[in-house]
């Protein structure tokens, strides 16, 4: 079984820059405390680390 974060957006995106938004969006998170779960792969932890500030992330197995 493949390794997955669970992402939780906990700060808004007013006042982000553009680039930072787009990745928030293309996670699929769109509102406040809403939870997507993604697959742990170079990609997904690339996107995570540009927007750590706003999200909380946890890693399931």
């Amino acid at each position: 079984m493949a390794k997955t974060f669970e992402v939780k957006l906990k700060k808004s995106t007013i006042g982000c820059s553009q680039d930072q938004i787009k990745t928030v969006r293309a996670l699929g998170l769109k509102k406040v405390n809403q939870t997507v779960v993604k697959a742990d792969n170079p990609a997904n932890r690339g996107q995570l680390y540009k927007i750590q500030h706003l999200v909380e992330i946890t890693v399931k197995n």
